[in-house]
């Protein structure tokens, strides 16, 4: 299968991507966590603040700043119990227990691993992985990598200015033994959702970030030890106290000679021991080659990109907005109710006053500093929201493109869509007719492949994730539930929006609205 066919499978073929025959084996089943074993290991505090705002940035971040950070962002946050019917198949009534993270995930398999690189004062500077399961940091390279990593990022960034970096990965086979080759959009996608909300905890902190999503693979898989047949770096976040102008960019020019190979020899191999649970791992062959395909070897390679135009839908009915403030709500409280309804929406009227704060937010939060815009000063967005509206005040009932610019509402066709959007659907799950708002992320339907190449599929699905935890967060923030889901007919979503004529595509959609919780008991993992 060509990399061209396996990615447009991925998208609008799902039946493709594997096999008729082939069976979850439930029982063989990896962990959603990696687990090293014998290797030093940091304690991290249980003792979490309970709210993030009015906190107060430290001069220099210590451990115990850098473990709550770690939890808020991707740490085990809740354990849960639910009744799950089995009836059908004669057995009644089970408990369904459940890790919850305050990041959705495809499946809940969480495919990510999260990995940090400190100068923190009173621990050993390295590099260690994040371990979710004990809440802890497990080292994995001692030493100082301020240069290493900087002329693995083409130079762009001045890492003395910063106090770390968080590296965001991938192990392929962690939900590849469920979803088989459509794991590989489900992972650019749960890469995403994981990033978004390391931004958004950073803010909160007072941390200065941003997002590499070039670099020299194999000098960073080298780095922090990874096999690239089971797992490899996706995005690079520096941590900084200091305005993220000062230091994104800023670091010596890149004279364009910079190649992996060249770095990979100036540090020893590692081969450390990790648990994965399963005794059989299965070969996930169009995987490797895509990775291998979206690889960059040589700082040459590196692009800055400009992104969509925003001539889009211009000749519609408009809906104009009321001009909102930004939200202010507690991340740590708003992360903490974000809920999955899937079967629990419940129709509900939405103010117009709430349907803008929720888009407001979720574009403006989702401005970010970036190695594909660089030094633009008002850098386009590469992903852009629609929506089905249905029940919202003074709304039509219709099909929408958000103009975020205008910050109005664009009609694309008029009339209740419920009943064209669950026939789209390939899985009951979730009942669309209780569902006042579809939204959906769109994107360049061509991934930006001209100058990204292969990567710019896998950076897109980042993106889109990354505006569906904002999209999320705010809606939690509202009191409302959403949903991500990929189970739809692309192409009938596509045509409902009348995308083609302007070259994007659906990648994701989220219906959001009010929700009726099932029973269920609950309990924080912290102290």
């Amino acid at each position: 299968m060509s990399l061209d066919t396996f990615l447009h499978n991925l998208h609008v073929s799902l039946d493709q991507t594997k096999p008729m025959d082939f069976e979850v084996d439930w029982g063989d089943a990896p962990l959603t966590y990696k687990l090293y074993r014998g290797l030093p290991v940091l304690p991290l505090s249980a003792e979490i603040p309970l709210a993030l705002e009015g906190m107060r940035a430290a001069s220099e971040p210590d451990l115990h700043d850098i473990g709550h950070f770690l939890w808020y962002v991707f740490g085990l946050a809740q354990f849960g119990q639910s009744p799950l019917d089995l009836s059908a198949m004669g057995q009644g009534v089970a408990p369904l227990q459940s890790y919850r993270r305050f990041v959705p995930s495809g499946g809940a398999l969480y495919p990510s691993e999260c990995y940090i690189y400190m100068k923190t004062a009173g621990i050993s500077e390295g590099i260690y992985h994040y371990d979710v399961a004990h809440h802890r940091l497990v080292l994995v390279r001692e030493g100082h990598f301020d240069s290493y990593l900087a002329r693995a990022l083409g130079n762009r960034c001045d890492m003395p200015a910063c106090f770390g970096a968080v590296f965001v990965t991938t192990m392929f086979w962690k939900n590849f033994f469920k979803y088989h080759n459509f794991a590989y959009r489900l992972q650019g996608l749960d890469a995403g959702v994981l990033m978004g909300q390391a931004l958004e905890v950073a803010k909160r902190f007072g941390y200065e970030s941003g997002v590499y999503f070039q670099f020299l693979d194999r000098a960073l898989n080298h780095l922090l030890g990874l096999s690239e047949r089971e797992e490899s770096v996706y995005a690079v976040m520096p941590l900084s106290v200091k305005p993220v102008s000062t230091w994104f960019g800023k670091g010596a020019d890149a004279d364009g000679k910079i190649t992996d190979a060249d770095l990979c020899r100036e540090l020893v191999e590692l081969r450390h021991d990790h648990y994965v649970r399963s005794r059989k791992v299965l070969e996930y062959p169009m995987l490797i080659q895509i990775n291998e395909a979206s690889r960059l070897e040589s700082s040459r390679s590196f692009r800055q990109i400009r992104g969509e135009t925003k001539a889009a839908h211009e000749e519609g009915r408009v809906v104009e907005l009321p001009h909102v403030k930004r939200m202010t709500y507690d991340l740590a409280s708003a992360s903490r109710k974000r809920y999955s309804p899937e079967r629990d929406f419940v129709m509900g009227k939405v103010s117009l006053e709430q349907l803008a704060v929720l888009l407001k937010e979720a574009t403006s939060s989702f401005r970010y500093q970036n190695d594909l815009d660089e030094d633009q000063e008002s850098p386009e967005s590469r992903v852009s929201l629609y929506g089905c509206m249905y029940n919202v005040e003074d709304t039509p009932a219709g099909a929408y493109y958000y103009d975020s610019d205008a910050h109005v509402l664009r009609q694309v066709r008029s009339g209740d869509q419920r009943f064209i959007l669950q026939q789209a659907m390939s899985l009951d799950n979730v009942n669309l007719f209780q569902v006042p708002l579809c939204m959906h992320v769109a994107g360049e339907k061509n991934y930006l492949r001209e100058p990204l190449g292969y990567r710019g599929h896998r950076i897109q699905q980042m993106e889109a994730g990354m505006l569906v935890q904002r999209l999320l967060l705010a809606a939690s923030g509202l009191g409302m539930g959403g949903h991500p889901l990929l189970g739809y007919d692309v192409n009938i979503c596509d045509e409902l929006y009348q995308m083609a004529a302007h070259g994007k595509t659906s990648l994701i959609q989220i219906p959001v609205g009010p929700y009726r919780p099932r029973p269920r008991l609950e309990g924080g993992l912290h102290s």
